[in-house]
């Protein structure tokens, strides 16, 4: 994929979310709350680690929250998510090395 121009003409190409952090990642929801195309979703770690749908957000069957990729075909690279995660957990690709890769 090319750049593409902005409104006004500046170039810009599209960075898309391609994975997330369940280690550095602290489940606090900034990400989501700015998507709002359900890119990614809370999830729980279990205390063998692994990571676990949430029945309830109160259960206490888990030992933390993070955000998980939920629909990874719907980002559309505005790049808002990376801009408000205070961890920097989140891996962007830019378009055109997404299909260098065939992804």
């Amino acid at each position: 994929m090319d750049e593409k121009a902005t409104r006004d003409g500046r170039m810009w190409e599209p960075e898309f979310l391609t994975a997330i952090d369940p280690d550095t990642c602290i489940g606090c929801g900034r990400c989501y709350k700015v998507c709002g195309r359900d890119v990614m979703t809370l999830k729980g770690v279990n205390h063998d680690g692994d990571i676990v749908e949430l029945e309830d957000e109160d259960d206490d069957d888990f030992d933390r929250k993070v955000m998980a990729m939920n629909d990874i075909g719907a980002c559309i690279g505005c790049g808002a998510c990376a801009r408000v995660c205070p961890k920097d957990c989140q891996t962007h690709t830019k378009a055109g090395e997404l299909e260098e890769i065939g992804a």
